[in-house]
């Protein structure tokens, strides 16, 4: 069973997922379809990602109950501001074919354009009206998440950023804990940039699990939510298999020397792509 994890305003979240980054939109209906009969219980997705009808289409198919399927979209840079970010949350209902999103998350706070305060205001009034269930961010640092809060007295649920085991993200971790707000992490693997590290492999061959499955339960045992990619169904079923799977505090405490503080994506601060 997955793990759940609770937000401050009384849902809660799985803590592993199937992220959809990356996946085209004809093979994303078969691979959420699949995650669902499987098993999982959180989609990610995003309207950047091109595939937000496919996920809505594979939901269907899974034939499984609304209430059991946490959904994550996220509203893009370029419809930021308090109109457009309504108008986007509809869109990615109509798209995805649903009455309400679990989480919706701003997906950068782009602080050159000066508008993801009024993205925020537009996230809780969405709330009110129940097109989504828990608003959020994505690739918030400190200073944006304590704006948003100053200036509208509401945390998001949920920051998600990136983690992997070469960006551990210890510091950031802290300061959403400080703040009561869940940590999910992206690009979970890294790239693969550390499946050989000897860390890895080394738990790799005691634990008789894979290199993916390793650095995947480490991420879960940290404590945060995790959404890796897969582009098969074997893949899905190889990543949903660390529910199972257990990692030594020694193996935690070896995963840690793998922090590089080395970013596989761009850095909060100045990314503004629209």
């Amino acid at each position: 069973m997955t793990p759940m994890i609770p937000f401050h305003d009384g849902h809660a979240i799985p803590a592993f997922g199937f992220g959809v980054w990356q996946i085209p939109q004809d093979e994303t209906v078969n691979l959420v379809r699949s995650a669902l009969t499987q098993g999982y219980k959180l989609i990610d997705a995003a309207f950047i990602y091109e595939n937000e009808a496919a996920v809505g289409e594979g939901f269907r198919a899974a034939e499984v109950d609304r209430e059991d399927v946490f959904l994550t979209s996220k509203v893009w840079n370029c419809e930021q501001g308090y109109d457009k970010t309504r108008r986007a949350i509809e869109g990615s209902l109509k798209r995805m074919g649903l009455e309400y999103l679990n989480l919706c998350l701003i997906h950068w706070p782009c602080p050159d354009f000066g508008t993801y305060v009024d993205t925020w205001r537009a996230f809780i009034d969405a709330q009110k009206d129940g097109q989504v269930r828990s608003i959020g961010t994505s690739n918030f640092a400190p200073d944006h998440l304590d704006r948003i809060i100053g200036e509208t007295g509401v945390n998001p649920v949920l920051n998600q950023i990136e983690v992997n085991p070469r960006m551990q993200q210890i510091a950031m971790r802290a300061e959403n804990q400080k703040r009561s707000i869940v940590t999910q992490g992206w690009t979970p693997l890294g790239n693969g940039a550390s499946f050989d590290a000897s860390v890895v492999l080394d738990i790799a061959k005691r634990t008789n699990l894979s290199p993916v499955q390793v650095i995947l339960r480490w991420e879960l045992q940290l404590g945060i939510s995790v959404i890796p990619r897969a582009e098969t169904e074997v893949q899905l079923a190889e990543n949903l298999a660390i529910l199972q799977a257990e990692l030594t505090a020694e193996d935690m405490a070896a995963m840690a020397t793998l922090e590089e503080g080395v970013r596989c994506g761009p850095a909060p601060d100045t990314y503004h792509d629209a």
